[in-house]
């Protein structure tokens, strides 16, 4: 009878957790809003991509160079950022990472040649390189399983967001006051949201507003990491033996690529392909983003909803990205569609497919590690996406001086059917 008794006492401190305690969603939110920042900052360059290459006299080979710099240390700082994160933690972590990327913005403002374009955005991914990471660690501390696909969604949805506020805001910006002026507005919103973070995120156990109720419920719906992951060379080596991370990274790399030939060629295809002016592209760049958005949710609600009814969390997650893959297709035929609006409409539904299977593939690390290495997982498996985005991004470039846009629409479509493939194959569930 004590242990019913027991067992019953427990059920409802994790019921009235889950129902009372509201400040790991204002983490999640806050996250969703450093993400949003994120993307704006990046896509500055992107949104007026068609604007600087008429200005400074750029090829798409140069152009997939000034692309590329960001993603090679952005790739890089995903494996280091998670180093570094796991060291000083997502609090500080977060906090030095968006005063970086926000300065070094602010400072592109200043470039005036392929050079000094290429130089700052390589420190501008030093920076932005530690969002996702941290993000996730700060999931992995602040949500259980159950919930932690949805709080992905919030903060990943945030690149969405971001993508749409920046092909609206950035070319009006650029109209009115001149294009250096767009760099300096979106360096200056991360200094903006560093005041909350500063007073929304501490540590869970150490949170000055945080209910004991909803720290119960966290810790309650958190597996126990296991000893076998070591320290020093010895997680290394576990890491590296891991067929789970291998997964992960195979399926990062197989799939990101997809996002980063969207988000950064999307204006300047639709300036070459479509004759759209700046005017137009603000028009428009912005919907295939929010289709990504809903893509973020609707992976993320329906792996939440299948979790709670019982259902296997990793078997959710793989086939919710097999299904995925298939909106994904529909961006295959986009170079060869006459009506400019058709082509839009598939892009739109190409980026739900991929969002939704991206929701699953970010939170796969927190569902199958313990807290204090899940950046690094993260990092490790961002460094292989990076270096193939950045791969990706210089054959882009190339193709299209040679050929046209159509080759890339074609392997960004058939890309995740081979990354799916990586996880059914190596994923397993972590054993207790």
């Amino acid at each position: 009878m004590g242990t019913l008794n027991g067992e019953q006492s427990v059920t409802n401190t994790y019921r009235e957790g889950k129902r009372s305690g509201r400040t790991r969603w204002w983490v999640a939110w806050t996250l969703f809003f450093s993400t949003v920042i994120n993307y704006i900052s990046r896509q500055t360059f992107s949104v007026l991509a068609p604007m600087l290459t008429e200005q400074f006299h750029l090829s798409h080979a140069a152009l997939s160079k000034i692309l590329g710099a960001f993603q090679i240390s952005y790739a890089l700082t995903w494996l280091l950022g998670g180093i570094f994160l796991d060291a000083v933690g997502t609090r500080i972590g977060l906090a030095v990472a968006v005063v970086w990327w926000s300065g070094v913005n602010i400072l592109t403002g200043f470039a005036g040649s392929i050079f000094s374009f290429a130089a700052f955005r390589f420190m501008l991914g030093i920076g932005e390189g530690v969002n996702w990471p941290g993000a996730s660690k700060a999931v992995a501390e602040w949500f259980p399983g159950e919930e932690r696909s949805i709080a992905v969604a919030i903060f990943d949805s945030g690149s969405s967001v971001g993508g749409a506020l920046a092909a609206l805001i950035i070319p009006w910006i650029a109209l009115a006051f001149g294009w250096r002026w767009s760099f300096v507005f979106s360096g200056m919103l991360g200094f903006l949201w560093l005041a909350v973070w500063l007073r929304v995120y501490h540590p869970v156990d150490r949170h000055p507003r945080v209910k004991k109720e909803e720290v119960a419920f966290i810790r309650a719906g958190q597996e126990i990491a296991s000893a076998s992951e070591g320290k020093g060379l010895a997680r290394w080596l576990y890491l590296a033996k891991n067929r789970n991370v291998w997964g992960i990274v195979l399926g990062r790399a197989l799939t990101d690529p997809i996002w980063w030939f969207y988000v950064f060629w999307l204006p300047q295809y639709l300036s070459d392909a479509r004759g759209f002016s700046l005017k137009r592209i603000a028009i428009f760049a912005w919907l295939p983003f929010v289709a990504a958005d809903l893509g973020n949710f609707t992976g993320g609600l329906i792996a939440g909803y299948c979790i709670r009814r019982g259902a296997s969390v990793i078997r959710v997650r793989t086939w919710i990205c097999a299904v995925s893959c298939l909106p994904i297709l529909l961006g295959i035929p986009v170079a060869r569609v006459h009506n400019v609006y058709v082509a839009l409409a598939m892009i739109c539904i190409a980026l739900w497919g991929y969002a939704s299977w991206s929701t699953m593939g970010l939170t796969l690390p927190s569902d199958l590690f313990p807290e204090d290495i899940v950046a690094t997982v993260t990092g490790i498996s961002g460094l292989a996406a990076g270096l193939a985005g950045a791969a990706f991004t210089f054959a882009v470039g190339l193709t299209v001086d040679r050929f046209s846009y159509g080759p890339a629409f074609v392997v960004a479509g058939l890309m995740p059917l081979a990354a799916t493939a990586s996880l059914f194959l190596l994923i397993r569930p972590r054993q207790s």
